[in-house]
């Protein structure tokens, strides 16, 4: 007891003191405010949400129209090296009580804490800079999150041309978001996710993204791997231990879409992915098999301002997965969330989160994907300190009923995700 006492104490005494040492005055988004000498509040009306200026700086390819400025000057118009290198870090401490548990599907077997200190709950390094006069780059990696310490994980890590030939298209190459199409994951203000993205599978993966505005009209259309960031393939063939891997582990590539517009007050806009996914099996379709299955997703996405303190924001996604489980089912599941995020401009910011996701065909089937069910609302508010660095206090509300075994596995919804999170977020 007394061992693990001084571990706590040692933790929290650590969190602190990291806390203390990173709420000096600094800029949010740091390694363009250095680079341009402005304020976080250029581009976002409430760290890390952008405002319309941060908007189209990102449009601008992560670049002001003075860019050459900040540049080294070595006599050599075909050297575009930045003067200073281009980084920042992002930290985010919590504490949080809740009552979610990890629940073994095939024992029932499970552990709960009430009480969890989450610190670091992630520490994050970014750069981005031009390269050319139509070319960026983009990365960041993360150094520790939900307690991976001693890991590094590269997530966001692309090149940007803004005008591809002279077509006023543009064309991102390498790992990204196919949601960022929709509404950044990156930017929203609640330590609650958008969950219809992550169930649906159209959170990170690598491949390209073309965009075009012609007129009111807003094209993306973009083709991935469809299998994520993290599977990969040995080239092993014809001989032993090949130097090189294949990053997609099908055959098959995802094609996806997005046409947007204005209508009046209202932007709006429609999606469609198609690809292929691997089959699920194992106890409880936890594993993923050997057989590719059609996965389609349609999607329409609604946002617009109120005054200009409120912003709204809204997505529906519809799911069919073509024999995902049984060969002869399609499965189909509904998904998406609401929200609205309060800015006044002082210290304190809120935002409203509204989760939505029914299973349908998955219900019964003795799956973790009858857990795709999902009914929450969360409420947050943040006081900034400074305008990189903010506490942050949430609520989450589960609607759903707890639910009891049904089948040969522990799936459905066994436990509430009800919880309250108390934290830092800071950057410099």
């Amino acid at each position: 007891m007394k061992r693990e006492s001084y571990q706590i104490r040692t933790k929290l005494f650590i969190f602190f003191s990291l806390i203390a040492f990173f709420s000096i005055e600094l800029y949010a988004a740091p390694m363009f405010a250095r680079k341009y000498n402005v304020s976080c509040t250029t581009c976002h009306s409430a760290f890390p949400k952008l405002n319309e200026y941060g908007k189209e700086f990102m449009s601008n390819n992560f670049r002001m129209p003075n860019w050459k400025d900040t540049t080294l000057k070595v006599g050599d118009d075909q050297l575009a090296l930045p003067s200073s290198v281009p980084l920042s870090f992002r930290l985010q401490g919590f504490v949080q009580a809740r009552e979610g548990e990890a629940v073994d599907v095939v024992t029932g077997e499970s552990s709960k804490t009430d009480v969890d200190f989450q610190a670091p709950y992630l520490i994050k390094m970014l750069s981005s800079a031009p390269l050319s006069e139509h070319i960026s780059y983009y990365f960041y990696a993360i150094f520790a999150e939900k307690g991976g310490n001693g890991e590094v994980i590269v997530e966001d890590a692309w090149f940007s041309y803004d005008d591809l030939f002279g077509s006023e298209i543009s064309m991102l190459l390498g790992q990204f978001q196919v949601s960022d199409l929709m509404f950044p994951r990156e930017t929203r203000l609640t330590f609650q996710d958008y969950m219809a993205y992550r169930m649906a599978g159209i959170t990170y993966d690598r491949g390209v993204i073309f965009e075009r505005d012609i007129g009111p009209i807003e094209i993306g259309l973009g083709l991935v791997n469809g299998n994520g960031i993290n599977e990969n393939v040995t080239i092993n063939s014809p001989g032993y231990r090949r130097p090189d891997h294949m990053f997609d582990n099908n055959s098959g590539k995802a094609i996806f879409g997005r046409i947007g517009t204005e209508l009046g007050p209202v932007s709006t806009g429609l999606f469609y992915y198609y690809g292929t996914q691997k089959n699920a099996t194992g106890n409880a379709g936890i594993d993923s098999g050997t057989r590719n299955t059609d996965k389609q997703i349609a999607g329409v996405d609604f946002s617009g301002t109120y005054g200009s303190d409120i912003s709204w924001f809204g997505q529906l996604l519809w799911n069919e997965w073509d024999g995902f489980i049984d060969i002869n089912t399609k499965y189909t599941w509904l998904g998406g969330f609401v929200g609205a995020d309060y800015t006044p401009g002082g210290n304190w910011s809120y935002s409203l989160l509204y989760n939505y996701a029914d299973g349908y065909d998955f219900d019964n089937t003795d799956t973790v994907y009858e857990g795709i069910d999902i009914n929450s609302l969360t409420l947050n508010a943040s006081y900034y300190f400074m305008r990189n660095v903010k506490g942050v206090i949430e609520v989450n509300a589960d609607f759903l009923s707890k639910e009891e075994k049904s089948g040969v596995f522990y799936t459905g919804h066994l436990t509430q995700e009800n919880y309250i999170l108390f934290g830092f977020d800071a950057a410099f």
